[in-house]
């Protein structure tokens, strides 16, 4: 399911991703994300690179399990937060009932969209009763691999329906938004928040 390549990309190029993304600013979804969640709440960073939103999180006195699929990240994430960074794939969580909040902020873009359901499903397996899912895509309708990695992009209309086609989720926000780092503005993303209403 994740694409060994891009892994590798990340192994292989950790210095230079890192420079580009450890201090973008996510604060507005980083805050929204926390809105729908109580202080002390548990939350799964699930392909979690430089640790940058988990550390957000740990500094707001919440409970936090991180993840990476690449080691490189996982090694530096580890050092940014100061705790273990658990190095696994998305195929690879089995949480149940687990937490109250599940962020993947630009990271479940490198699963086949073929693949996104099954994973989702694991997602909400490991969400508690009225989780939070946040996640964030790149916008477009294409799938391929681009500069040494491979990417799926969405509409906000395709991820709507990926989510409305599971029952147990309700869509709080589904927002098209600009890229927050400098060298990246004429890009768009499109983010979106959902509910775990039954499980």
């Amino acid at each position: 399911m994740t694409n060994n390549k891009t892994i590798e990309y990340y192994n292989n190029n950790s210095e230079e991703f890192l420079k580009g993304t450890v201090n973008a600013d996510m604060k507005y979804w980083q805050d929204r994300f926390l809105s729908y969640l109580k202080p002390g709440d548990k939350i799964l960073d699930a392909g979690c690179g430089s640790g940058r939103d988990s550390k957000y999180f740990l500094d707001k006195n919440m409970e936090v399990v991180s993840f990476d699929a690449s080691i490189k990240m996982c090694e530096y994430a580890s050092k940014n937060i100061g705790s273990e960074v658990k190095c696994m794939k998305f195929e690879d969580i089995d949480y149940v009932n687990e937490f109250n909040g599940i962020w993947a902020c630009a990271s479940l873009i490198h699963v086949r969209k073929k693949d996104m359901k099954s994973i989702i499903v694991k997602l909400r397996d490991a969400l508690k009763d009225k989780g939070i899912l946040y996640a964030s895509f790149k916008l477009g309708n294409k799938e391929e691999e681009r500069n040494g990695r491979f990417f799926n992009d969405y509409t906000l209309e395709e991820l709507k329906e990926l989510v409305e086609c599971m029952d147990e989720f309700e869509i709080l926000e589904l927002v098209e938004t600009g890229d927050v780092r400098e060298n990246h503005r004429n890009e768009y993303w499109v983010n979106i928040v959902f509910k775990l209403v039954e499980n």
